[in-house]
């Protein structure tokens, strides 16, 4: 065998994969074979792969601190102090205040409970919450996951609310701004939106919505769970009055997070049992918690901060100056690897793809379908070549029914912080296999 010198476009590619090589050296997952051959997660906007790190955080918990919250013994103590700290990263991961930052089992439970308690009484600027019913409405729209779309139907079954869906324009894989503008008015008393679409991988502007909804009174809640693992949140910046997202998005556990302005959720009555505590974070965090899923979930934010390198100036910053500089690398890392998937999608004869294009400002997920084969089946079929990816409606049923593909579905592929230039190469050969 010989061996060929170095060419000058190979010597970038070797950069860019000796770069990458820590990363996903703590992955473990990433070792996996499957029919022969590693494996190559695709399916990240459905939840991510774990850093070892973050694993070992939640053994560490279980094995040395484990046990309830507010007693007076040692690992009891190191449990409050432990989700106090979570709290923190928490906070820093969004641009809030610690005591704004709320645990559950999802963003979908948190979503429920955070409806009914909204339903009981809307806060308000004065002070004074009043319960929703006949007259009010509450806005969502077709884009949406469902877990931000039903939550605010129960409330119109229950309370007789009214809610107005503002229409996702199929053409561009976005919201119909004008139609959003005409749904916000005198007797919306809430907006509910979503920063990031899980099915198209559109990237919506909140902060110019939240400011409609403002002008009229209402209150913005945003869904920020496929956004968050792929650009920085930051709640003041958007202007909304409520945030959830999910750590498993975003290289963490099967834990939800909670943000709700302080003056707000100090107002809410959020159903809750009286001995419970009552302070402004806890007051919404029903029953005992999943500590170490929420050491997990600040593990996680940490293995992500460290991404901004190991620069000593970096690690003497704040996180959440870590966190920037790390999200604004992994951005620009991801979108390259993303023009060249959405590129060697659109060249495969047969392939539909649906959402924005690479260039416009988007998450890394590529929506598509194959002419004369379902989404399962191209699932499984990218499966037997150990690429693992999701297919059906991801919840996001309405994009999916608007697009009437209700029958066959649409196959998901989302790049990660692990993604390497091969795996996007095998998984654009193995669609092209298919559609040969």
């Amino acid at each position: 065998m010989t061996t060929e010198p170095m060419s000058a476009s190979t010597a970038p590619r070797d950069t860019r994969r000796a770069t990458l090589e820590p990363i996903r050296e703590q992955f473990p997952a990433l070792r996996r074979h499957h029919a022969g051959l590693p494996v190559a997660y695709f399916d990240g906007p459905g939840g991510t792969q774990v850093p070892r790190s973050v694993g070992e955080a939640m053994l560490d918990y279980l094995y040395y601190h484990n046990a309830n919250t507010h007693w007076q013994y040692p690992s009891s103590a190191e449990t409050d102090e432990a989700l106090a700290a979570a709290r923190v990263t928490l906070a820093d991961f969004v641009n809030a205040r610690p005591d704004e930052i709320a645990f559950g089992a999802n963003m979908t439970t948190l979503t429920f409970h955070l409806a009914r308690a909204l339903g009981r009484g809307m806060p308000g600027p004065d002070g004074r919450g009043r319960p929703l019913g006949a007259g009010d409405e509450i806005v969502v729209t077709e884009l949406d996951h469902h877990a931000n779309v039903a939550p605010w139907r129960a409330l119109e079954r229950e309370r007789g609310v009214v809610v107005r869906a503002a229409r996702l324009d199929t053409a561009t894989g976005r919201t119909d701004w004008e139609d959003l503008a005409r749904c916000i008015g005198p007797r919306t008393r809430l907006l509910a939106i979503g920063a990031a679409s899980n099915a198209l991988g559109t990237i919506t502007d909140v902060a110019p919505a939240a400011r409609l909804a403002h002008d009229v009174g209402a209150l913005v809640f945003v869904d920020a769970v496929h956004y968050a693992p792929h650009e920085l949140v930051d709640v003041r910046a958007m202007g909304c009055d409520f945030l959830a997202c999910s750590a498993y998005k975003f290289y963490g556990p099967h834990v939800g997070v909670l943000y709700g302005r302080r003056d707000y959720v100090e107002q809410l009555d959020a159903p809750k049992l009286i001995p419970a505590p009552n302070e402004t974070a806890e007051r919404l965090e029903t029953g005992t918690q999943n500590h170490e899923g929420i050491v997990g979930a600040a593990a996680a934010v940490d293995f992500l901060a460290s991404l901004a390198g190991a620069d000593e100036s970096v690690h003497g910053d704040s996180r959440r100056v870590r966190l920037e500089r790390a999200f604004a690398a992994i951005a620009a890392r991801k979108k390259a690897l993303f023009a060249r998937l959405w590129d060697g999608l659109g060249a495969i004869p047969d392939v539909t793809r649906y959402g924005p294009p690479a260039a416009d400002r988007r998450t890394p997920t590529a929506a598509f379908t194959v002419r004369g084969h379902d989404a399962d089946s191209v699932a499984r079929a990218l499966a037997e070549r150990a690429l693992f990816v999701s297919s059906g409606d991801f919840y996001a049923a309405t994009v999916v029914e608007r697009l009437g593909l209700e029958r066959e579905g649409l196959v998901r592929l989302g790049c990660a912080v692990y993604t390497s230039e091969e795996e996007v190469e095998r998984v654009i050969e193995g669609v092209a296999s298919l559609a040969r």
